[in-house]
């Protein structure tokens, strides 16, 4: 059975959604701070599968332990919060989270945006392959993503983002591919989403390094080319 570990202070929110993940066969550990969620998330770190993070949370706030659990694992986290500025939602992915919902939400779109990052979580512990485009690497069994050798720490967005483009070497993906692929057919977002994480990216595999992997094809989208391949299409 799916483990979910939900911290939120909201008592009233708590006895609302936990017979409804229950409901959908998801077994949940709850929390009503920061400090009881995280010990509640390391002594249960082998067999907990997605967290659901409120932002404001009394003795940790949100994003503290999120933080926290970064440090650890790239274990999916959905982050719920009652702020609806840019500037805070892009803090919270920043830190790591996989996706956000604002309050006041309708449980069936909390319900479809578990199943999409819980599907992702599943693909990508498939059959072990490594990835290599010059000196950047990506192992599927490890989940180790290297540049050199500096190891890149990445969150499960991310990570998704970066092995589509890999296993699409020399291909341009168009920003709908890549949305599809990534984020999956529930996601009810803007595109715009996927300019933002390959930003992210970007800083992270290319940062202080002269050449970038990652390259913008003008009103189409994005691609990884290899220095060796011939583009004889035109």
């Amino acid at each position: 059975m799916t483990m979910i570990l939900l911290v939120e202070d909201e008592e009233s929110l708590v006895s609302y959604l936990e017979p409804e993940l229950g409901f959908e066969n998801y077994h949940v550990l709850t929390a009503l701070d920061g400090e009881s969620g995280w010990n509640i998330f390391q002594k249960n770190i082998s067999q907990i599968d997605l967290v659901i993070l409120d932002w404001m949370l009394p003795k940790l706030d949100g994003l503290e332990v999120l933080r926290r659990i970064r440090r650890q694992t790239n274990l999916p986290v959905i982050m719920l919060t009652a702020r609806d500025y840019v500037g805070d939602k892009v803090a919270g992915l920043d830190s790591g989270a996989d996706d956000y919902i604002t309050k006041p939400f309708e449980i069936e779109e909390l319900l479809a945006r578990i199943r999409v990052v819980l599907r992702h979580k599943k693909n990508s512990q498939s059959v072990p392959v490594r990835y290599q485009l010059e000196d950047l690497t990506l192992d599927t069994k490890s989940r180790q993503v290297t540049r050199g050798k500096t190891v890149i720490q990445l969150t499960q967005r991310e990570y998704e983002l970066l092995l589509t483009l890999l296993k699409n070497i020399n291909s341009t993906m168009t920003r709908d591919e890549l949305l599809d692929k990534v984020w999956g057919i529930d996601f009810e977002g803007q595109t715009n989403i996927v300019d933002v994480y390959i930003r992210y990216l970007r800083h992270k595999i290319d940062k202080d390094i002269n050449n970038s992997l990652i390259q913008t094809v003008r009103g189409v989208g994005y691609i990884l080319r290899d220095d060796h391949y011939e583009d004889n299409q035109g």
